[in-house]
């Protein structure tokens, strides 16, 4: 089989080490940045494997459009709607279910009752349709402000004062833009209001807490769906698929500043930055 990779960063290394430690297929892998131009396509062709594993956006990309090997991918963010009638193409969601993530805020938070999210229609709507279904499970009022590119986020940040308890952040490029993130990082940690977030480096410059899939898992995740490919199983029935384990950090020098009351239980078992 072939494996596709981007690039070689700790996260997809780690999802490389995952899926090898499931599936014991041999591989050959190719590194999109360090291959310097060279036809992928042809090289994959003339390896005919019996599957192919994309690793990050950038892999799936280039071999999304050869339709006759199987494909799985993962550390991709929500791909489905360029992937939406190509059936020999499963894969892993990059994405913790947001049930589960509000579960979590309320067991770190069990006060909360008002979450507020910014998002832009044309980049997240699937996972605010989510966000909304499960803040309604959870009894938690949620406010959605629509941005529709990222000179927008700062008014519609200050319009969200006084009306919430948290913040939750969803992963969008428009409402995460290197242009405004540090703003409302600091908007919010100067009006007490505590943000959860989806990656470890946002807690690590001001938010509360963060709640991110976990590389090596999902990899475990994509060499159980290659096994089942290599055994004859269709690509067909085997469905797309969420990360199953979440790693959560929380940084204690924000719940200080905060002046916030965090579950000790909670803390005890995540990771912690003080």
């Amino acid at each position: 089989m072939v494996v596709v990779q981007g690039l070689r960063v700790a996260p997809y290394e780690e999802a490389l080490q995952g899926f090898k430690s499931v599936c014991k297929a041999k591989i050959t892998r190719l590194i999109l940045t360090e291959m310097e131009g060279k036809e992928v396509l042809g090289k994959i062709k003339a390896l005919r494997p019996e599957l192919i594993l994309a690793i990050g956006m950038s892999g799936l990309l280039r071999v999304k459009s050869i339709k006759k090997i199987p494909i799985i991918y993962l550390m991709t963010l929500n791909p489905q709607s360029m992937l939406s009638e190509d059936d020999h193409i499963t894969g892993i969601d990059m994405n913790i279910p947001q049930e589960r993530q509000l579960q979590l805020l309320r067991e770190a938070l069990p006060e909360v009752k008002t979450a507020g999210l910014l998002y832009d229609p044309e980049e997240t709507t699937y996972f605010v349709q989510r966000a909304q279904k499960a803040a309604l499970k959870e009894g938690i009022k949620l406010i959605v402000r629509e941005v529709h590119n990222s000179q927008e986020v700062p008014s519609e940040i200050k319009k969200l004062k006084g009306k919430i308890d948290v913040f939750w952040m969803l992963p969008d490029i428009t409402v995460c833009s290197p242009e405004v993130i540090e703003f409302f990082l600091l908007f919010f940690l100067e009006n007490n209001i505590p943000t959860l977030t989806f990656a470890k480096k946002y807690v690590e410059i001001g938010a509360l807490m963060s709640i991110e899939t976990d590389p090596f898992d999902m990899g475990k995740q994509a060499g159980e769906m290659a096994s089942e490919v290599l055994a004859g199983k269709p690509v067909k029935d085997i469905p797309v698929v969420e990360a199953r384990k979440e790693k959560v950090t929380i940084n204690l020098r924000i719940v200080r500043k905060l002046g916030i009351e965090v579950n000790e239980k909670f803390i005890e078992k995540v990771k912690v930055i003080k």
